[in-house]
């Protein structure tokens, strides 16, 4: 594969929207992946689609690990800078999580820490150690992004509060580092696995109004498939213009169209 070839970081790559933007970043964008998740199962079985089934040999390369943890970022850089020219073109921050779901009167102070461990401080500690390589890239950095980072719904008071931090991060992001393309994305009601959370943990934590809503999305198959959002997602990673840094977007906002599934 020629070096000049988009080389992108994904996390919470195994599964959902990450698994999309894998898949459509290497399939319709000609990207090189680096993907990152804790299943080595799900990792591999991800690996040999690509080159097994898609016959795309050498495009993905996969770390597995937490992304809470500050070693797996690094290796995730490290890989990536020896793999396909040594450079860094995009990052996609996809890991995160929606519990605890409670009141903020009934969770707990830990529950809170745990998520924005996932959902902040290991997004943090991602940019910090592929900075040096987006700079000299000048290279895109696309956070999964929730309409909890702007509305707030009862019993989710820990991942709305975690995702508007993440939201005014990116902003931050695009002030300081001007020549980086930082964009939040907000992917929709997307079927992946934290809609099965929501559907059985929402219950007690919710209001019913509120979980009815989810439910029935569920029932009604309205749901959005993940190949929807990680189209933009991924298109996004590999050429958003620097116009749109800093900004905040539902996935099929007017300005996403460009970079929407055809």
């Amino acid at each position: 594969m020629a070096t000049h070839a988009p080389a992108i970081i994904v996390t919470g790559a195994s599964r959902g929207i990450g698994r999309s933007v894998v898949l459509l970043a290497i399939q319709k964008l000609g990207a090189n992946v680096i993907g990152v998740a804790r299943s080595r199962e799900a990792l591999q079985q991800l690996s040999q689609h690509i080159e097994g089934d898609l016959n795309l040999k050498d495009r993905f390369k996969f770390v597995v690990g937490d992304v809470t943890a500050e070693s797996t970022s690094q290796e995730a850089v490290a890989l990536a800078l020896k793999s396909w020219g040594g450079k860094v073109d995009g990052l996609v921050l996809n890991a995160g999580g929606i519990e605890p779901i409670g009141s903020i009167a009934t969770t707990t102070v830990e529950g809170w820490k745990k998520a924005f461990d996932i959902n902040f401080f290991s997004i943090l500690t991602t940019v910090q150690h592929t900075l040096p390589a987006l700079r000299e890239s000048k290279g895109r950095v696309i956070f999964v992004s929730s309409g909890a980072a702007i509305k707030p719904l009862h019993g989710w008071g820990a991942y709305c509060s975690s995702k508007a931090a993440l939201k005014m991060f990116c902003e931050s992001l695009a002030v300081e580092e001007p020549e980086l393309t930082a964009i939040s994305i907000r992917p929709g009601v997307v079927d992946t696995e934290m809609q099965s959370t929501i559907r059985s943990k929402g219950v007690d934590n919710m209001t019913p109004d509120q979980h009815a809503k989810f439910i029935d999305l569920h029932a009604s198959k309205a749901l959005l498939h993940p190949d929807e959002p990680g189209h933009v997602i991924a298109s996004l990673a590999v050429q958003a213009p620097a116009s749109l840094t800093g900004k905040f977007f539902s996935w099929d906002d007017e300005p996403m169209n460009a970079y929407r599934k055809k």
